[in-house]
């Protein structure tokens, strides 16, 4: 074994101690300002309001149960609830929720390393095995704090057999034992547990309370941060307080301990807020030219096509949500470029056609993060949103169509105009959507009993008359008959739609006909279009509208059933027959192999026989 002169081993100690504190000097922002009391967790005030209110009445649970999406401060909770379960000073021996002087505990249980608060990560001892140990541990009392709590998070991934071991210690513990669970997907935990718990829902954070927190760690951290920036950040954190110090983590080592709006969007590869609004409006202009120019000028700054997308679909809520909520103005996280401009939009704007350009976007957003040439399928997408800018709603449709109605050909109109022009621009044309043939009104201010109209109108031109011949005389042809599955079969023979009458022979059985109306049963192995194909093939060969209906009854033989029980019948007859007999007795090995009857009426015949495939032996007299 090799030794090493103590003097030489103690240089190497303090160079190795000197390493490990430079390496550990810097702690993460979301680990630095991790909250260690109740005071310092924001955005989940019933929480705490209703953890209060217990403790100050005695009113402790012995289980609590922490759900919420990523990031939202439910292990932090949990350590912040064992310090407060076993919470001790000089003067304070209580569960207390105020954490304003450190307790004797409180250190080792915020670190982690506290011997009585016993942290298990669900996701890797998922096992009844991992369980057994905790129920045979909860016997023992603690060894130095009040209570011994286990923290068990993402207990959703605990096995069956793991959840149905604890549900009786979980239902009767120790007086000295406290549970509490985290969860992301509180659906998959058993309902028997949650049954034994207080739960609490986690919130997600609202965007101006995570811009508001950054801006103080900013702050702290001597980090000149621009408010555009912290509220792209806040945006982008989608509720999650980690998610959001991450990124400014990020921010700051990307912009050099400088965070700018600019820096931000070219990380996370966003998009400009305010030319968001203006690709919003060529949209809703319907000016495809701008529309594409402004979405390529975005691309090639860096912009991601579905997230240029997302954005757009993100401020189409916003106006949408201006129209019944004006105080949604008020959000801190909100440029003043969309305050204004969403403000005006929203007055601007019917709710119809916001909601169309809502389902387009939702539809076309997970087009282009599928395909295979992102930033051709979202300029597809633009085309059709500022083509959809140039259609009017159903509603305003069928109303233009009633007044159509209404006012003869070439009579004037209320205000003068003939019916047959189109409804006067109010102002200069606009570009159109590439085709031209449409001269463009502009935007029409809502009215005072509903929404406002589309955001373009579009006035046709005028066409000129010529000469219309006058139509041909229609020759009308009386309907077909139809009484019976066999005229059906018929039809489809007429028609040379072979496949059609096999299915109608083998898988249809008549339970009632009259005239326009068939209700019938069908074969097990029925295609599920059958009845779909029937009533559109007798519209077409019969001239007639038929109601085709399922029936919960049997209904009779398929023909195809009919046939097969005739040929039987005919082989059986044939059988008896003497003198046939008597040939089979004659020539041994000889068979039946198909009867017919050349005499027999054609109202017997629904069906030409079908042929019987040969036999082995069929060569033989």
């Amino acid at each position: 074994m090799q030794t090493w002169p103590l003097e030489l081993y103690g240089r190497m100690s303090e160079a190795g101690n000197s390493g490990t504190e430079k390496a550990v000097a810097y702690r993460v922002l979301a680990r630095k300002y991790r909250p260690s009391n109740f005071s310092e967790l924001i955005g989940q005030e019933p929480m705490v309001r209703t953890l209060t209110n217990a403790f100050a009445t005695g009113r402790i649970a012995q289980a609590w149960m922490l759900t919420g999406v990523r990031g939202v401060g439910k292990t932090t909770t949990a350590r912040i609830l064992a310090r407060a379960l076993n919470y001790k000073t000089a003067t304070v021996d209580q569960p207390s929720v105020d954490l304003s002087v450190p307790g004797e505990h409180c250190q080792a249980i915020m670190e982690g390393r506290h011997v009585d608060v016993i942290e298990m990560d669900a996701a890797s001892h998922t096992g009844i095995d991992d369980i057994r140990d905790i129920i045979e541990r909860v016997r023992y009392a603690p060894v130095s704090a009040r209570y011994k709590v286990y923290i068990i998070d993402e207990v959703h991934m605990l096995s069956t057999q793991a959840f149905n071991g604890l549900l009786k210690t979980l239902e009767e513990p120790p007086p000295h034992v406290k549970f509490i669970f985290a969860t992301t997907e509180i659906r998959k935990v058993p309902i028997t547990v949650l049954s034994r718990c207080q739960r609490f829902d986690l919130r997600r954070i609202d965007p101006a309370v995570i811009k508001t927190d950054l801006g103080r760690i900013a702050g702290l951290e001597g980090i000149d941060a621009e408010d555009q920036a912290l509220a792209m950040i806040a945006r982008a954190a989608e509720g999650s307080m980690r998610d959001a110090q991450s990124i400014l983590d990020q921010a700051i080592a990307h912009g050099a301990s400088k965070v700018t709006a600019e820096a931000v969007r070219a990380m996370l590869g966003l998009a400009d807020r305010a030319r968001i609004v203006d690709l919003f409006e060529h949209v809703m202009k319907g000016d495809v030219a701008a529309a594409l120019a402004e979405f390529r000028a975005q691309y090639d700054i860096g912009a991601d096509p579905a997230a240029v997308l997302t954005d757009l679909a993100e401020f189409n809520h916003l106006v949408t949500r201006l129209r019944f909520v004006p105080t949604a103005l008020d959000d801190a996280s909100l440029s003043e470029d969309e305050r204004r401009r969403g403000a005006d939009f929203a007055r601007t704007l019917s709710v119809r056609v916001l909601s169309r350009t809502w389902q387009m976007l939702l539809k076309g957003i997970p087009e282009v993060q599928s395909s295979n040439r992102p930033v051709s399928a979202a300029e597809m997408v633009l085309i059709r949103l500022a083509h959809a800018a140039d259609l009017p709603t159903l509603d305003e449709a069928l109303k233009s169509l009633e007044g159509a109605a209404s006012v003869p050909n070439g009579a004037p109109r209320s205000n003068g105009t003939p019916a047959s022009a189109g409804p006067a621009s109010s102002g200069p044309p606009g570009p159109g959507n590439g085709g031209g043939a449409s001269t463009v009104a502009q935007t029409r201010m809502p009215a005072t009993g509903g929404g406002a109209q589309t955001m373009r109108l579009v006035e046709p031109e005028p066409v000129p008359s010529a000469f219309v011949a006058p139509p041909e005389p229609v020759v009308e042809t009386p309907p077909v008959p139809v009484k019976s599955l066999a005229d059906i079969v018929a039809l489809a023979d007429a028609n040379r739609d072979m496949a059609f009458k096999v299915l109608v022979k083998r898988c249809v059985r008549l339970v009632r006909i009259e005239l326009g109306r068939i209700d019938v049963s069908l074969t097990a192995d029925a295609p599920k279009m059958l009845l779909n194909d029937l009533t559109a093939k007798l519209r077409a060969w019969t001239g007639r509208n038929w109601l085709v209906s399922l029936s919960k009854e049997e209904g009779g033989q398929t023909l195809a059933e009919m046939e097969s029980t005739r040929r039987e019948n005919a082989f059986l007859d044939a059988k008896s027959d003497p003198t046939v007999a008597a040939i089979l007795a004659r020539f041994p090995g000889a068979k039946i192999i198909d009867v017919r009857i050349p005499d027999a009426p054609e109202a017997d015949a629904v069906e030409a026989e079908m042929p019987v495939e040969p036999t082995a032996d069929d060569d033989e007299p």
